[in-house]
């Protein structure tokens, strides 16, 4: 007889036994001198860059799951005011709902199977559904009944400037918009459009393009809708990006909003990226050096991957317990631990110039789409968390007063 079996592909991070550990992460390198990669994660800071959001958009602000499920991370965007989710499949529905009773949980994912939609609505609670074309809503309404369902059709964008361009997979033409809005209304209670101007988005004007494109759909449609959704994307600071503040964003949001002249319409924001990249890093540990590479035991098969491929440039900080280095910063490439060549991370990460084998380097930014990135690939998934007080290793315009507060 066959067997069946679910397999999880990563094993779970491991918190450190007691003893208690000190608040900082050069601390707690001191105190553990780890050979496996440390993730540190920093709840003020994600609680702080929540309650920040949440102040400055004029709506519903959901976190996207997707970025980091931590359920460190998860318990600091509560504790920063957050009680809106934004999941993408019935693994992340059902973590909110364990965790938070009481939570708000939207299933943003275009494209969802039956079961989890029925999962969704019957056992987790779940009201509010994406869908992009006629044969999602039909699958929502079968699967559902369709009694007390808010419907949100997602808007399909030309491509744009971000960094990850999202217009390739999912969002319907604006004249399938406009029926499938049609199509939508009397099975909703509430009615939506959303759209997504694409993962770490640099240009605020993006947005009121967005909204602009939107809008039009709407009175095009000719039925009354009652929600629109701006999607995530907002971005973060790294070594070669400078973003602009987050008043820009909301400013241009705000200002297409008037000139739209949506009357009655609640604004909704799935921000991921903006809420949790700052609140966490990865400390790894030199295997060897050749030159300008440095071999490390993590990489694009672990919390790296946004390191290799797309190019990812992180801050870095060398950790050397008992004796800080005094050599000028100079540029390092990264191959991660595997023996996969593709195992590479071109950066530049500027380190100093006399960092050797043995030693650690935090790497920054990688609250998002770090440790959910993880693979078992060569069996190496063993890794450690721990939370710390410090400060993120860089700051991002419109949180930092917060951050610094917190």
């Amino acid at each position: 007889m066959t067997e069946f079996r679910f397999r999880g592909a990563v094993a779970p991070l491991r918190r450190p036994a007691a003893p208690a550990l000190p608040s900082n992460v050069a601390g707690v390198v001191a105190a553990l001198r780890p050979e496996d990669p440390l993730h540190c994660l920093r709840p003020a800071t994600i609680s702080a860059a929540g309650a920040t959001f949440q102040a400055a958009f004029p709506g519903t602000t959901m976190y996207a799951v997707k970025c980091n499920p931590d359920p460190t991370v998860l318990r600091a965007l509560w504790a920063g005011g957050l009680r809106h989710f934004d999941c993408a499949s019935a693994g992340e529905v059902r973590l909110v709902r364990s965790m938070f009773p009481e939570a708000v949980i939207h299933f943003m994912h275009p494209v969802k199977a039956r079961g989890a939609i029925r999962e969704a609505y019957a056992t987790h609670g779940v009201r509010d559904f994406v869908l992009d074309s006629t044969a999602e809503l039909a699958k929502i309404l079968e699967e559902t009944g369709g009694q007390g369902l808010n419907l949100i059709v997602r808007l399909g964008l030309p491509k744009g400037s971000a960094v990850y361009d999202l217009s390739g997979k999912f969002g319907a033409e604006p004249a399938e918009a406009v029926a499938l809005l049609r199509a939508a209304r009397s099975h909703a209670g509430k009615l939506g459009v959303s759209f997504h101007v694409g993962s770490q988005c640099l240009d605020p004007s993006a947005y009121a393009r967005a909204i602009a494109l939107a809008a039009s759909v709407i009175r095009e449609s000719g039925v009354a809708v009652e929600v629109l959704d701006v999607g995530g994307g907002f971005p973060v600071a790294y070594p070669d990006v400078v973003p602009p503040p987050l008043s820009a964003f909301m400013d241009s949001i705000a200002t297409a909003m008037a000139e739209a002249a949506l009357p009655g319409v609640e604004l909704w924001a799935e921000p991921g990226r903006a809420l949790v990249a700052g609140g966490a890093s990865i400390v790894v540990q030199v295997q060897a050096r050749r030159d300008g590479m440095l071999f490390i035991n993590d990489g694009v098969y672990g919390a790296l991957s946004d390191a290799g491929v797309p190019g990812f440039r992180f801050p870095v900080k060398l950790i050397r317990p008992g004796s800080a280095s005094t050599a000028e910063t100079v540029p390092f490439s990264f191959f991660g631990p595997t023996c996969d060549t593709a195992d590479r991370m071109e950066g530049p990460f500027l380190l100093p110039a006399d960092v050797a084998e043995g030693d650690w380097i935090e790497v920054g930014q990688l609250g998002a789409y770090g440790a959910c990135l993880r693979t078992a690939f060569n069996g190496m998934d063993r890794a450690g968390v721990v939370e710390v007080a410090d400060l993120p290793l860089l700051e991002t315009p419109g949180y930092v007063q917060a951050v610094q507060a917190a």
